[in-house]
C-alpha cells in the first residue's frame, strides 16, 4: 500500500523533539515496535503522569496497549483514532499518528515563533503540564487563606497581651503555699501511678495475645503444608481433554493467521477502490 504523508509525519516528529530519526522505509512493512514507541512518546507529551503500560510482547498486550492509547486520546485530546489501522503498524497507521502529531505541532507553533528556533534538546522540554499548574495554583490559594486566618488569630492574641501581662505578673508575685503545692504533687503522683498500672496491664494482655497468635501461626503453617502437598498432587495429574485442547489451540492459531492475511488483503483492496473512485470523481469533475 501507498505511504501518504510520511514526509509530513517525519518532519513534525523531528520538530516536536522525537529522539530518533524516522524515515519512509520504516513503514513499508508492519513495524509495531516503532508505532508503539511513538504512541507512548506522544501520550507522555500530552500528559507526563500517564500510566499507560508499554508492554507489547504478546498479542494480548498489544491489543490492550492500542485500546488504552485510543481511549486516552479520545478522552484527553478529543482525537478519534482507528484502532485497526494502528494495529496494522504500516503506512495506514501513519494517517492515525498524524492526527495526534498535527495537534501537538500546531500547539507548539502557537507558543510563538521563538519556540520553533530552539535546539532539539530544548524542544523536548515542551510539555502539556497544565494539570500540575492548576494543582499548584490551588495549593497556593489554600496557603494564602491559611496565612490570612493565622494572621488574624495572632493579631487577636497580641491584642490581649496587656491584660495577660498583668495576670502573669500577679501570679508570679503571689507567695507559694507549701500545703497547696504538696496536695498538687500528690495528685500528680497518683495519676502517674495509675498510668503505670495501666501500662503493666497492657503488657500482660500483650503476652496473652502473643501466645494466641503463636498458636494461630502454627495452625496456619500446618494448613499451608497440607495445601502445598495437595497442590503438588494436582499439578502432577494431567487435566482431562488436554490433548483435544492443544489440537484446537493449534487450529485456532492457523485460522487466526488466515484471518490476518485476508484482513490485510481486504484493507488493501478497499484502499485501491477508494483511489479508483477518487480518480473517477476527478475525471468527472
Amino acid at each position: 500500500p501507498a505511504l501518504p504523508h510520511i514526509s509530513d509525519f517525519t518532519e513534525m516528529m523531528r520538530a516536536l523533539g522525537y529522539p530518533r530519526l524516522i524515515s519512509m522505509e520504516n513503514f513499508h512493512t508492519p513495524n509495531f515496535m516503532l508505532v508503539s514507541e511513538v504512541l507512548l512518546w506522544l501520550v507522555k507529551r500530552y500528559e507526563p503522569q500517564s500510566d499507560i503500560p508499554g508492554d507489547v510482547d504478546t498479542e494480548q498486550d498489544r491489543v490492550f496497549f492500542i485500546k488504552a492509547v485510543a481511549q486516552f486520546m479520545a478522552t484527553k485530546a478529543h482525537i478519534k483514532l482507528n484502532t485497526k489501522k494502528l494495529y496494522q503498524a504500516d503506512g495506514y497507521a501513519v494517517k492515525e499518528l498524524l492526527k495526534v502529531t498535527s495537534v501537538l505541532y500546531g500547539a507548539m507553533n502557537t507558543q510563538g515563533g521563538e519556540r520553533a528556533e530552539l535546539p532539539e534538546e530544548d524542544s523536548t522540554k515542551f510539555k502539556f503540564d497544565l494539570g500540575s499548574k492548576i494543582a499548584d495554583l490551588k495549593a497556593a490559594r489554600q496557603l494564602a487563606s491559611e496565612i490570612t486566618s493565622k494572621g488574624a488569630v495572632l493579631y487577636d492574641l497580641l491584642g490581649k497581651e496587656v491584660e495577660l501581662r498583668e495576670a502573669r505578673t500577679e501570679s508570679i508575685a503571689r507567695p507559694l503555699e507549701i500545703n497547696e503545692a504538696e496536695k498538687v504533687m500528690k495528685i500528680a503522683i497518683n495519676s502517674v501511678l495509675e498510668e503505670v498500672q495501666k501500662t503493666k496491664d497492657m503488657l500482660n494482655n500483650v503476652a496473652l495475645d502473643e501466645a494466641n497468635l503463636e498458636a494461630k501461626i502454627e495452625k496456619r503453617k500446618l494448613e499451608l503444608e497440607r495445601s502445598q502437598k495437595r497442590l503438588q498432587t494436582l499439578q502432577s495429574v494431567r487435566p482431562a481433554f488436554m490433548d483435544e485442547y492443544e489440537k484446537i489451540e493449534e487450529q485456532l492459531q492457523k485460522q487466526y493467521s488466515a484471518y490476518l492475511e485476508k484482513f490485510r488483503n481486504l484493507t488493501y483492496m478497499e484502499q485501491l477502490l477508494e483511489d479508483h473512485r477518487r480518480n473517477e470523481q476527478e475525471m468527472f469533475e
